[in-house]
């Protein structure tokens, strides 16, 4: 891709209509043609900011990733009996494992700056494990926190195995072929709007902090254009001075006494001494294989891990294409998609060795911002891992910053999930948007893709991880539960069904397969090797057919 010298990249040109001869009703503007890779990106996938401005948005990135980590263990943990300091080791865990997998995925995987973190997919599998657990005699709440981390441990290992078999024999990359433009609008656009639960409603556990939040993060981009000085250094570094200045009020507040006698929960959510993260993480701690005891392995969970595993591949891939858009790269080719689902099949079953709570998922929050700071580049996010894993081995420190409350990341995903979800609608240019059939395939993929899960997750019980489907076998209910929980796999079904049966043969030029077909080939854009190469001479050492 093309760059001027200083590594930025070249201004968009309009494409101006004449100024006469217009049909009745037709454009009468400024002419758009398509673009397969955002002009408007500072840096790209292989060209980098300044070392200093690499380390700081490296550690903006630590911090867009901590929230999910911290969320889901505090919703895990205290289900599972564990106490605060159960609760810091297991953050601690999942940041060490988050850091791994997205240095290897950097590295050998998809290549993209896309950060591994903690997966909500796998709280439904994980909530029937411990309602399994929930009846039994145990000595202490300890005792049954360690029982069920080992029972996780199990099956993630042997679900992990399912994930590596379809990702480096292939079959994942011959399955996406069937993507088209017209799969991928809804798919990668629900990667972001499926998450909305996440979004206002959890800022509004705290509003006077959350909203404050969300304000600063839009008017930030309106000062940005007023201080032509500060543009820059907002826009790369704004969301970690909302933090800063947010965070700092919230501390006011908490000394004030503003929380002292209000409900628990409104301590849980606004207060940030109230996670006690601080007082219980070790100083100095690394997480090692098997630190919670010899695995167990149960096969009614492990099903239900197995649909986790699965639903993460479909949501990884959806928020790989979306990161190579914003990364400045073209789309990911087959091979490259299934040599990182495999390589993710790996990260869960090194996770199931290390005894993480949850498996990883391509982090949607961290794409988002590869989009807001308008950085794309891979070195960011390789040193963001740095910070991942010295934060998760020196506890006292990580836990300083695990307690920014999480009405403030929850503003922060606002703004970050509707980017990944307009990347999404951003295919829409590759497709016919005049022809009814694309609008009917699109709509009915959109609307069911955000529906079902949303029916999913209102008939669940939040204690036990039961949800709406109840046969009389234990396995099938847990798959296809968490299948159906996931917007993005509901949407990615629904739009390869419609779009490949309804009249596809005669559309195949409204769906766009021409120009999504050379993309999708090892050799079929000249520009692949440049963005998808393994670094250094390793192609020439790794098998092809694990490339």
């Amino acid at each position: 891709m093309g760059e001027t010298a200083n590594g930025h990249q070249p201004q968009p040109t309009r494409a101006v209509p004449p100024s006469s001869g217009f049909p009745l009703g037709g454009a009468r503007g400024p002419l758009y043609p398509p673009a397969e890779q955002l002009l408007h990106l500072q840096f790209c996938i292989h060209s980098n900011p300044s070392w200093l401005e690499t380390f700081l948005l490296a550690f903006q990135h630590y911090i867009v990733m901590l929230g999910t980590t911290v969320l889901i263990s505090s919703v895990l943990v205290p289900r599972m009996g564990g106490n605060h300091g159960d609760k810091a080791r297991v953050i601690q865990t999942i940041l060490f494992m988050a850091g791994l997998n997205t240095l290897l995925q950097t590295i050998i995987g998809t290549r993209l700056p896309t950060v591994m973190g903690a997966s909500f997919a796998f709280v439904i599998p994980v909530l029937a494990i411990i309602n399994d657990y929930s009846d039994q005699n145990f000595t202490t709440g300890h005792d049954r926190f360690i029982h069920t981390m080992r029972t996780i441990q199990g099956s993630l290992i042997v679900s992990s195995l399912l994930i590596i078999v379809i990702g480096y024999s292939k079959a994942w990359g011959k399955f996406t072929r069937l993507f088209t433009p017209i799969v991928l609008v809804p798919m990668v656009c629900v990667v972001g709007l499926g998450l909305f639960m996440r979004g206002f409603p959890l800022l509004a556990n705290c509003v006077e902090i959350g909203l404050p939040m969300l304000i600063l993060l839009v008017v930030t981009q309106y000062v940005k254009r007023i201080l032509p000085m500060g543009h820059v250094i907002l826009e790369r570094f704004g969301l970690l001075f909302c933090i800063g200045i947010v965070w700092a009020f919230a501390a006011i507040l908490t000394a004030a006494g503003a929380y002292n006698n209000v409900k628990e929960q409104t301590k849980m959510n606004c207060r940030i001494d109230h996670s006690f993260l601080i007082q219980s993480a070790p100083w100095i701690r690394i997480p090692y294989p098997f630190q919670w005891g010899t695995p167990i392995f149960k096969a009614s969970h492990v099903f239900g891990m197995i649909g986790a595993a699965l639903v993460t591949s479909v949501e990884s891939t959806g928020t790989f294409v979306a990161a190579a858009r914003l990364s400045g790269a073209t789309p990911p080719p087959t091979h490259v998609l299934s040599r990182s689902i495999g390589l993710h099949g790996v990260g869960l079953l090194l996770e199931g060795i290390f005894g993480s709570a949850v498996g990883t998922t391509a982090s949607v929050e961290n794409v988002g911002l590869l989009g807001l700071t308008h950085i794309g580049s891979r070195r960011v996010v390789e040193i963001s891992t740095a910070f991942m894993i010295f934060f998760s081995i020196f506890g006292k420190f990580g836990a300083f910053f695990a307690s920014i409350p999480l009405p403030i990341f929850a503003a922060i995903y606002c703004v970050l999930f509707g980017i990944v979800a307009a990347v999404g609608i951003s295919f829409l240019q590759f497709v016919n948007n005049n022809s009814l059939r694309n609008l009917y395939v699109l709509g009915l993929s959109l609307f069911l893709g955000i529906s079902i899960p949303q029916y999913f997750v209102m008939n669940s019980d939040p204690n036990n991880g039961h949800g709406p489907i109840k046969t009389g076998g234990g396995w099938f209910n847990n798959i296809f539960n968490t299948i159906f929980s996931s917007s993005p796999t509901v949407a990615m079904i629904v739009g390869l069904v419609l779009d490949h049966t309804l009249d596809a043969k005669h559309t195949v030029n409204d769906r766009g397969v021409p120009w999504w077909v050379p993309f999708q080939k090892r050799n079929g854009d000249v520009r692949n090797d440049e963005f998808y190469n393994y670094p250094l001479r390793l192609n020439e050492y790794i098998p092809s057919r694990f490339m």
